[in-house]
């Protein structure tokens, strides 16, 4: 298992992407953020993996939102999926996405989660 990163475009397509090797971090790196820059007019979603939880952001994801949106002058929609689900921060709130979109389950298989689980009761 490793944690992911999407960067993806107006129409839903992955515009970039790149692995970590643990499952509980994605470590910052040169190539990301010069992705992220040299796609910044057409990056609409910045979305990366929790194979092991959970659906939410971590300190480090939050300070790494606030950086990109300070950069960027803007603010992406940023997402997290995990085993049981997505989530979106959209004008500063955590949605959670009911109907996720295509590459979510590609983003779960390349991260080495089984697929989407149904969260415990």
């Amino acid at each position: 298992m490793r944690e992911v990163c999407y960067l993806v475009g107006a129409s839903g397509c992955v515009l970039w992407s790149d692995a970590g090797t643990s499952p509980a971090a994605l470590p910052d790196s040169r190539a990301r953020w010069e992705a992220i820059w040299s796609r910044r007019d057409e990056l609409v979603e910045i979305a990366h993996s929790h194979p092991v939880g959970p659906l939410g952001f971590s300190y480090e994801d939050e300070t790494t939102m606030a950086a990109l949106a300070a950069a960027l002058g803007r603010a992406p929609r940023f997402s997290v999926v995990a085993p049981i689900g997505m989530l979106a921060r959209i004008d500063g709130r955590d949605v959670p996405v009911a109907d996720e979109p295509p590459w979510a389950d590609e983003l779960r298989r390349e991260s080495g989660m089984a697929g989407r689980e149904a969260p415990a009761k």
